[in-house]
């Protein structure tokens, strides 16, 4: 019997998100969910898990790519932020100066307290974007979570042809793991993957959110303002597959 994780990341990100994300539980599609200290809709998201019994499957989900900040440092770093709101032009090939590095783990370290304060244990960690992976970003992130004790971090997307960035991205997995941290053998998005060739102990990323026509889909862009992506049922129901948990790996 195979045992997979599937994880929903961005709860806390918008409503329809946080909302898509509860009835992926509900219906047993996803085992696990990473959360976004920084969203919109935390808050309400933290109520919603709460009240549907999955508050303790929830990771966090680093961000420094989008929506606003914790903290008022990186506000004056104009690679990461732009009137306020994280801006997306910094890459993660790029090195960081001192200040970026101080203001980064600042808002790190602000964004996995927010977490615990809000009484989630944070079972795992990944990130908005992949950031987590950047050549230099990763350093201060394994300090962060080192201080607060998280052990279980994404690695790098690897069941497909690797481009440059994908190559960057595993080498840094391996120093996670150097560093004592533990991943997953495979990390692949559902589009990566068939039940037949799916190997043992991966995790698989979906993005859960609704379409137009109000139905459950694994969101993959959006089109004229509406999340477009593949129908969701499915995963779940592979032969032969069984379903674990971040909590239990």
């Amino acid at each position: 019997m195979k045992r997979i994780m599937i994880n929903a990341d961005d709860l806390g990100l918008n409503e329809h998100i946080s909302r898509a994300i509860a009835e992926a539980f509900q219906k047993r599609l996803i085992t696990d969910t990473t959360m976004m200290a920084t969203g919109a809709f935390f808050d309400e998201a933290l109520r919603l898990a709460v009240d549907d019994g999955f508050a303790d499957r929830i990771g966090i989900h680093l961000n420094l790519t989008e929506g606003v900040p914790l903290t008022e440092a990186i506000l004056n770093e104009a690679r990461f932020v732009t009137d306020g709101r994280f801006n997306k032009r910094y890459t993660l090939s790029e090195p960081l100066t001192d200040s970026e590095e101080k203001a980064i783990e600042a808002e790190l370290t602000a964004q996995v307290e927010k977490l615990r304060t809000a009484g989630i244990a944070i079972t795992h960690a990944d990130s908005h974007h992949h950031i987590h992976l950047g050549r230099y970003i990763a350093p201060v992130a394994m300090r962060v979570m080192k201080r607060f004790g998280i052990k279980k971090i994404r690695r790098s997307r690897d069941l497909i042809q690797l481009s440059p960035v994908d190559h960057m991205m595993e080498e840094v997995s391996r120093e996670w793991l150097s560093a004592g941290f533990l991943m997953t053998d495979h990390f692949a998005y559902a589009v990566d993957i068939t039940a037949h060739d799916i190997p043992e102990n991966t995790e698989i990323l979906v993005h859960p959110d609704y379409d137009r026509d109000g139905s459950l889909i694994d969101r993959r862009g959006v089109s004229d303002g509406y999340p477009v992506g593949n129908p969701f049922p499915g995963i779940a129901l592979w032969d032969g597959i069984e379903l674990s948990d971040y909590s239990r790996f």
